[in-house]
């Protein structure tokens, strides 16, 4: 799927601070080799090295849109075009960092411990991903799918939640660490605009939908999606939108 940094970053302030709150906990040690895993236009990066200076930063990211935004923001890092489905580390990390992307990829039972595999002993996995799939922002999707004449091309789009419970996580990675912090948060968006939370998911998880349709049926779509929501998430009297997102995070130490 290729990417649009300027939708995504419409709202850049509330999709950052999930990733400043997983990086608060990482533990303060001095790594050498640190890779952020789905760096986009390279935001959290920059904070991994602004925190660590000395370290070797990469960020790793399959958009060339989002990465032409990285580099021309932060020349210094290290930036590397690739699908993190088959990306493996060069040399043991010392940290490898991901914020809002792993849930791209499929099969987490095998994932994860591939991404602990390449960790230098004491080395520390940093994730953190959405877990709204249940929520009217995601549902709606579904229905708009189902009712309309694109059903047909969209439907196969439609998945099960690709992030599962906490308690999966901790099944998978708690026998191969030496330390396992996992933790949700629900943060309570504040969002301005018109059409917010469509505006939210179109630079995300709607915009697989839309890319599979040409005008008019695009517009169309996006329409109906559009009013399902101000169903679900009201314009208040101050002017804006609350939009709750719920976050899974995880914070595994190598052995």
């Amino acid at each position: 799927m290729s990417w649009n940094p300027d939708q995504y970053l419409k709202f850049a302030a509330p999709r950052l601070q999930p990733a400043i709150d997983l990086l608060a906990r990482v533990p303060s040690t001095h790594p050498q080799t640190v890779y952020d895993l789905g760096c986009g236009a390279g935001n959290v990066t920059q904070l991994l090295a602004a925190r660590w200076p000395a370290a070797s930063i990469t960020g790793v990211d399959d958009s060339a849109e989002m990465l032409a935004k990285a580099r021309a923001a932060a020349p210094g890092v290290n930036w590397v075009q690739q699908s993190l489905a088959s990306w493996r580390a060069p040399e043991p990390a010392d940290l490898i960092y991901s914020n809002a992307a792993l849930h791209w990829l499929a099969d987490h039972q095998r994932l994860f411990p591939a991404l602990l595999g390449q960790l230098a002993p004491g080395g520390v996995l940093a994730v953190q991903m959405p877990r709204n799939f249940g929520a009217p922002s995601h549902t709606l999707i579904a229905e708009s799918v189902r009712s309309g004449p694109w059903r047909s091309r969209l439907e196969p789009l439609l998945a099960p939640s690709p992030v599962a419970e906490p308690a999966f996580y901790y099944d998978v990675l708690n026998p191969r660490v030496a330390r396992l912090d996992i933790w949700e948060t629900e943060y309570l968006q504040v969002l301005s605009g018109a059409d917010p939370v469509k505006e939210w998911t179109k630079g995300t998880w709607l915009k697989q939908f839309l890319d599979a349709l040409a005008e008019p049926e695009r517009s169309a779509f996006e329409g109906d999606y559009a009013t399902r929501l101000r169903q679900a998430y009201p314009v208040l009297p101050d002017g804006n939108t609350l939009f709750p997102f719920r976050r899974l995070f995880l914070l595994a130490v190598a052995r």
